[in-house]
C-alpha cells in the first residue's frame, strides 16, 4: 500500500524528469521500470556500469556551475569535469540547470554525500537556514510528518523554526492536506519550565511570525499532540492538540529515537528520510531500501518540484 492512494498518480501527472544516481543497482532499475509502468517518463539512470556521464553534452555546463559556486573546491577545468562526473554531483547539476526535476541517490553510500552534492549545486531554499529531513509514517488513522530525524543534532531556535517551515511547506503538496504543526517537548503549555521548554516556545513564536497562516502550537507532549482525549485535558484551547500531523522534535536525539521505535515496535509504513528545505528536489535513500520504498520516494521528490521551483533560491 502506498503512503496515499493517489500518490503515484499525482506525481506521474507532473511528468517529472527524474535521475537515479544508483542506476547500477538492480533494485533501482526495477523501481525505474515500476515508475514507467505508472506513467512516469523514463528516469535517467547513472552511476552503474556503462552509466558514467563522462560523454554527456551537459557535463561542461555542470562543471562550470560547480566551479562558479565553489571555486575553492576546484583546482582547474579538468578537475571540474572530473568532479561533475560523479553521479551525485552530475544529478544535482542537472537539477540545478533545470535539465531535471529531481535526483534520488545514496542507496549504497552516506546520506551526507547526497546533501553535500545538493548544497554544492543549488543550496537551500529562500528563508531556510539549514536543510533538514522528514519521515512520513502511516498510522491507523493518519499520515504523520516527523522532522527532523536525520540531520540537525541540536538545532537553534531559528533552525528549529526553519525545520517546521520546510515540513509545513512540503505537507500539502506531498500528502494533499493542510499542515497542523506540533512543536514537541516534555511539557505541554505552561505545565513545566526550563531552558529546553523555553527554546521550543521561542521556536514556535518565530515560526508563527514566518508562517502566520499555518496552524501550530507548542510546547506539546506527544499524547497531547496526537490523542484527542489527552488534548482536551492538557491543551483544550489548542488549535493543533489531538490532531497534529506535523511533529517537530526539539533535537535529533528525540526525533531519531522516536522514528526508529515507531518503525520497529509499531510496524508502521514509513518513508524517509526525505530532504526538505532545498531550493530544488534531491534526496537520499535509506540503506536497504526496497523497490516499493524507492518508487514512493521518487514520487515524493517529484511532488516537491513545483514548490521548490516557486521558491527559487538557485
Amino acid at each position: 500500500m502506498t503512503l496515499t492512494p493517489d500518490l503515484l498518480e499525482r506525481a506521474a501527472a507532473l511528468k517529472p524528469r527524474l535521475i537515479f544516481a544508483d542506476g547500477g543497482a538492480p533494485v533501482v532499475s526495477e523501481a525505474a521500470r515500476r515508475l514507467e509502468a505508472a506513467g512516469f517518463p523514463a528516469p535517467l539512470l547513472v552511476g552503474g556500469p556503462g552509466m558514467v556521464p563522462t560523454k554527456d553534452d551537459r557535463l561542461p555546463a555542470i562543471a562550470q556551475r560547480l566551479r562558479e559556486r565553489h571555486p575553492d573546491r576546484v583546482r582547474d577545468g579538468i578537475d571540474a569535469l572530473d568532479q561533475a562526473s560523479d553521479p551525485l554531483r552530475f544529478g544535482a547539476g542537472l537539477v540545478a540547470l533545470n535539465e531535471a526535476d529531481g535526483c534520488i541517490g545514496g542507496l549504497n553510500g552516506a546520506s551526507g554525500d547526497v546533501l553535500r552534492a545538493a548544497l554544492w549545486a543549488f543550496g537551500p531554499a529562500d528563508g531556510i537556514e539549514r536543510v533538514s529531513s522528514a519521515f512520513y509514517i502511516r498510522t491507523a488513522d493518519r499520515i504523520l510528518t516527523l522532522s527532523d530525524c536525520a540531520i540537525n543534532p541540536e538545532p537553534s531556535i531559528a533552525v528549529l523554526a526553519g525545520i517546521a517551515m520546510a515540513a509545513a511547506r512540503d505537507r500539502t503538496r506531498l500528502i494533499g492536506d493542510q499542515p497542523r504543526v506540533a512543536f514537541l517537548s516534555y511539557a505541554t503549555g505552561q505545565s513545566a519550565d526550563g531552558p529546553a521548554v523555553e527554546r521550543v516556545r521561542q521556536a514556535l513564536a518565530r515560526f508563527r511570525a514566518l508562517c502566520p497562516d499555518v496552524l501550530a502550537d507548542g510546547p506539546l507532549q506527544g499524547d497531547a499532540a496526537l490523542v484527542p482525549e489527552a488534548a482536551r485535558q492538557k491543551a483544550p484551547a489548542s488549535p493543533v492538540a489531538g490532531k497534529a500531523n506535523v511533529l517537530i522534535f526539539p533535537d535529533l536525539n528525540a526525533g531519531n529515537i522516536t522514528f526508529r521505535l515507531l518503525k520497529v515496535l509499531g510496524g508502521l509504513r514509513c518513508l524517509g528520510p526525505l530532504l526538505q528545505g532545498l531550493a530544488r528536489p534531491m534526496t537520499g535513500l535509506s540503506r536497504g531500501a526496497g523497490t516499493d520504498d524507492i518508487v514512493e520516494m521518487a514520487a515524493l521528490v517529484a511532488l516537491q518540484r513545483g514548490q521548490s521551483t516557486r521558491q527559487g533560491g538557485v
